[in-house]
């Protein structure tokens, strides 16, 4: 590829970032791209000095949908062959705490891109919508079920019947992202925020994600059960022995992700 489509960085210590860069594009999520930024987010996971990751795009678009141009004219079978979906899905895989840092359009695939993250930090210019009826199609990479998990079923009925997008103020109120900041101060929060969680005992935020998770995708009772025997499963590991010795010693914990 001539053209970069994700840049890597390390803002913070234990933090990993990840840009996207088609900036002419408003950052369309086309294939090169999508596959360059799960390979980096894959890296992130695999490597024991990142914690916490953050995904952004630029302070006008965060990433302004799926890229049209690769699909107008496909073919279901085509469709399927391309693992369109299965790009977004790779994310569902990634083991450690992941933060989008939103700014300007947020739509399509770009809205599900965001949902598919653990946490999202928002400018207070940020617009978040699915406007795939315009185009003849349905959200397909979690728009309606991650949207009517979160804000509930009226207002994503709204949003995918009726191409309803939510001010960055509106996406706070109903409970679509963490927090709405200056634009200036977006990325800086977000990165802020990775480093905090960075900071925590590693295997316990991963496992603290993987319940959490699951109380979106089963039963009160199974949920329940899953959490308990993560709780107690944490107890072998070196990370729960130097946390609550620290406690006790009233010292700051040194954590082995161990």
């Amino acid at each position: 590829m001539d053209e970069q489509v994700v840049l890597v960085e390390r803002p913070a210590d234990g933090v990993g970032l990840v840009r996207l860069n088609r900036p002419r594009a408003l950052n369309a999520l086309n294939g090169p791209l999508m596959y360059a930024l799960m390979d980096a987010l894959d890296a992130m996971d695999r490597d024991p000095a990142i914690r916490c990751m953050v995904i952004t795009g630029s302070d006008r678009a965060f990433a302004a949908g799926a890229d049209i141009s690769e699909m107008a004219q496909a073919t279901p079978a085509e469709m399927v062959e391309m693992a369109f979906i299965a790009r977004w899905e790779r994310l569902r895989a990634i083991r450690k705490p992941v933060i989008a840092a939103v700014s300007g359009f947020a739509l399509g695939g770009g809205c599900e891109l965001a949902l598919a993250c653990d946490l999202i930090v928002a400018s207070d210019t940020a617009v978040f919508g699915q406007p795939e009826i315009n185009l003849g199609v349905i959200p397909g990479a979690g728009g309606t079920q991650r949207l009517a998990r979160t804000i509930g079923k009226a207002l994503t009925m709204e949003m995918v019947l009726n191409d309803r997008r939510l001010t960055a103020a509106e996406a706070e109120r109903f409970g679509l992202v963490n927090r709405v900041v200056p634009l200036a101060d977006y990325l800086d929060t977000a990165i802020t925020m990775a480093a905090q969680i960075a900071a925590r005992a590693p295997v316990a935020a991963q496992a603290a994600k993987d319940a959490v998770n699951v109380a979106l995708e089963t039963s009160l009772t199974a949920g329940l059960a899953y959490e308990r025997n993560q709780f107690y499963a944490l107890f072998s590991t070196q990370d729960q022995k130097e946390g609550m010795t620290a406690f006790l010693e009233k010292r700051s914990p040194t954590w082995k992700g161990k």
